[in-house]
Parts: C-alpha cells; structure tokens; sequence
C-alpha cells in the first residue's frame, strides 16, 4: 500500500522528467490534487502537452514506468486525440497520465491546474444531455422487463441497475453535480438517494420488486426533466414494471 508521501514523491518525479523532455512543452495537474481534494486514496492525474508525434514520449514515460516506478500493468483510454494511460503500480497506486497534443492542452473542467507552459483556452465539458439519459434508462427497462420474463435472473439485475445508474444520473444533472462514473451521487441531498436504497436486488427472485421500485424513481426524474415526454413514457414504462412478475 502507498502512502500520501509515496504519491507525493512520484508525482514530482515524474513532473521533473516532464520538465526536462523538450518534446514536453506543459503539463497540469488534472483530478483532485488540482482542487487541494485529495484524500489517502486519491491516485496520481497528470496531463502533459506533446510537441510532435506523441508515440516516442508516450513510450519513453510508460517504459520509465515500469523501469523505475514499480507499474505492473497498464491500459489506455483515448478520448479525441488525447491518450490517457492509465498506470496499475505494485504498490495499488493508479497513476493516470494523459498525452495531450500541444494544441489541444487546456482546461475542459475545474481539476486544471498548469504547472507550467501555456495552456489553450477551450470550451468546459458539457454535463450529459438529460434527453441521452432518459432514453438509456427506458431502453433498458425494456431489457429488464424481457429478462425478468425470461427467468434470467442475472441479466434482470444487471438492466435495473443500468435504469439505476441513469436515473440517478439525471438526478445529478438536475442538482448540478458531476453525472459521470458515480462522482456526484454522495453529494446528491440524502432524501433523493435514500429511496433508491430499494431498487437494489436483494437476490435473484427479488428482481421485479426492485423494477417496479426503480421505475416509479425513473418517472419521478422523467416529469422534472421533461412533462411532455412523460405524459408518452410513463404509462408504457410503468406498464412494464406491472407486467414484470
């Protein structure tokens, strides 16, 4: 296990290397150390500005990784031309370098802050669109009411929880919070959350309690985004969570 003082160390270390490459032209720090957030379990979230063909530099700091920095595995994530590579260390820490092409360096979200060159100005990251979310969730219960029908008790939780994660999602959109990966559902406000503590499926034949439960939160978010919409929804979602047996 790391310690906060290990993170520290090796996040300097890796910002001195940044430092000294020319074809490093900037570099920021991305995650919760860029708002004085991090916690003991916080990982390491650094962005580098590329001069040029990313590949060499992207090579040189994973085999720096592995060389010097105890990595035993990675994987990449690539979201436009920029490759995040995410670093798994003996130790557990995750170590998330991104590679950004010099032109496209700058800050998308709050948790930016440069350590040094010049970052670009660029448009803040939209929240997800409410109408993507709502189509997700009820395309979803359809799944869930199909597999309940079925007997396949595995896929049926799997579905409810995905009509979960996107009401939930909605709600986040709705309070202002962060609507991606889970990162604002403990700051939703206890009474919104509280009941969705029944839409957990509490075993595999307890599927279609948690489908009417979680149907009824789905509606309930649907009319706050969208009142035309769940005059056509609601009644066929509804209608399947009854069915559902």
């Amino acid at each position: 296990m790391y310690t906060p003082g290990d993170r520290n160390m090796l996040r300097q270390a890796l910002v001195e290397a940044a430092e000294s490459d020319e074809r490093v032209s900037g570099a920021a720090l991305t995650g919760s150390a860029a708002l004085d957030a991090e916690d003991e379990w916080s990982d390491i979230d650094l962005a580098f500005a590329v001069t040029g063909e990313p590949g060499p530099v992207l090579a040189d700091f994973t085999a720096r990784m592995y060389r010097e920095h105890g990595a035993v595995h990675h994987m990449d994530v690539v979201f436009e031309r920029t490759v995040f590579r995410v670093f798994l260390l003996e130790n557990t820490l995750q170590v998330d370098l991104a590679f950004w092409p010099e032109a496209d360096f700058g800050a998308t979200t709050p948790k930016f802050r440069l350590l040094f060159g010049t970052a670009q100005d660029r448009a803040p990251s939209p929240p997800p669109e409410p109408r993507r979310l709502i189509d997700l969730a009820w395309l979803h219960a359809l799944h869930a009411r199909s597999s309940i029908e079925r007997g396949r008790g595995w896929q049926a939780e799997y579905m409810i929880s995905r009509v979960r994660e996107y009401t939930l999602a909605l709600a986040c959109v709705r309070h202002g919070l962060t609507a991606v990966e889970g990162r604002g559902l403990d700051l939703l406000p206890a009474g919104v959350t509280a009941p969705f503590e029944e839409t957990l499926v509490r075993g595999l034949d307890d599927a279609a309690r948690a489908f009417h439960t979680v149907t009824e939160l789905f509606v309930g978010e649907l009319e706050l985004v969208d009142a035309d919409l769940a005059l056509r929804l609601a009644p066929l979602v509804r209608e399947l969570a009854y069915r559902a047996r």
